[in-house]
């Protein structure tokens, strides 16, 4: 069951790219994006470096000048190199690579098929569950980089999001103790624990997700340019960057997406928006952002009347990213995968339609810099 899964995954990381041309797969936009291929060789370093390197003596470890390449931030492991310059990487070739996944494939399945411990399932199912984030990410960020050419070239006529939603209602709260956080019944990831008891006030949360519409109302009412509405930060980039609509906003009509440059849709959940944009709109609204203990209660209690909680955008909340009380990392280089960066960053919650399918869970504690808003982010609002 296991290894089926594992390769069904990773052969839809390999489906991901079949539409596109060989140089598109080196396309990186900006310095926080990485290029298609560098997804599909980075995935696959995994596998090779912390599963069968370790525990498949007949397996052969990739060049180490690979390794050199598609380390991401694992500082245990060695030196690496530059993510801003991940996009001058012609070499090795896509051939190269996928025939590298081939042949980590081929060790997965014999490794797989002689009983493995409990231990070496946990580590397999962590590589399954990283390269389903990468899948979400190659997407975003290969947008980023279509978004930036004249051409604005289509990814794909049906790949875009096409959910629209309805005027939000409010969904009330009681207050007391919760609990929140994974329960040790299936996977998830370290920052996802220890499951923990929350003080919450009682609360409103608006049953769906804010739309384009709700946002032009705050940008006709001069919401790039009342630095009241902004946190200092945010007013700053506002002003550096120029910023005057969400990130894939074209002309006063048309977005731009995977599918291309499209009519915008006032009914369609707004997107691609930072944390400091979603703030503003919620003090814009005389309301707030909820925090994520806000947001996986409600949905505990609620449940489907939280429309759009998975499958359509990431919700910023007003949470920062910390560890839970008592989080412990795992010891050794998996241990880098989440605790380290659990300062400067804030929380999202749910799930974007770009997420695979089974990736998704209440618990799930996605996280980005204030400032990023490449992401299939969009908020709902608290009060």
């Amino acid at each position: 069951m296991l290894l089926d899964t594992l390769l069904e995954v990773r052969r839809r990381s390999e489906a991901l790219i079949a539409g596109l041309e060989p140089e598109d797969l080196g396309l990186q936009g900006m310095a926080d994006a990485s290029p298609p291929k560098w997804h599909l060789a980075h995935t696959t370093w995994f596998f090779d470096t912390f599963v069968l390197q370790p525990h498949l003596a007949s397996h052969t470890p990739c060049d180490p000048r690979w390794s050199y390449q598609f380390n991401s931030y694992y500082e245990a492991v060695g030196e690496r190199h530059p993510r801003s310059e991940r996009g001058v990487l012609s070499r090795p070739t896509i051939r190269e690579i996928l025939q590298w996944r081939a042949d980590v494939d081929a060790g997965l399945i014999q490794l797989l098929g002689n009983k493995p411990s409990q231990e070496l399932r946990t580590l397999v199912e962590l590589g399954l569950q990283h390269e389903q984030q990468h899948q979400e990410l190659l997407l975003m960020d290969l947008l980023d980089g279509f978004s930036r050419q004249p051409l604005e070239p289509i990814y794909g006529d049906e790949a875009d999001l096409k959910t629209r939603t309805n005027e939000p209602q409010w969904l009330a709260c009681d207050g007391g103790v919760v609990e929140i956080g994974a329960l040790n019944n299936g996977f998830h990831f370290d920052n996802e624990t220890p499951r923990h008891r929350v003080w919450l006030d009682p609360f409103e949360i608006s049953d769906a997700l804010m739309s384009n519409a709700n946002y032009a109302a705050f940008i006709d009412d001069g919401g790039y340019q009342r630095p009241e509405l902004w946190m200092s930060d945010g007013w700053s980039l506002v002003q550096q960057r120029g910023w005057t609509q969400p990130r894939y906003w074209r002309d006063a009509h048309d977005e731009f997406g995977l599918a291309g440059r499209q009519r915008r849709d006032p009914a369609a959940p707004v997107r691609h928006l930072s944390w400091f944009e979603a703030d503003a709109f919620a003090r814009w609204s005389a309301c707030r952002l909820p925090t994520e203990a806000e947001w996986e209660h409600a949905c505990a209690l609620h449940g489907p009347a939280m429309q759009h909680a998975h499958g359509v955008l990431w919700q910023w909340t007003a949470s920062p990213y910390r560890p839970y009380p008592g989080f412990l990392p795992p010891p050794g280089a998996i241990g880098e995968y989440n605790g380290k960066f659990m300062s400067s960053q804030m929380v999202l919650r749910g799930s974007c339609w770009l997420t695979p399918p089974g990736h998704g869970r209440d618990t799930y504690r996605n996280f980005f810099p204030p400032s990023s808003r490449w992401m299939a982010a969009g908020l709902r609002l608290a009060r």
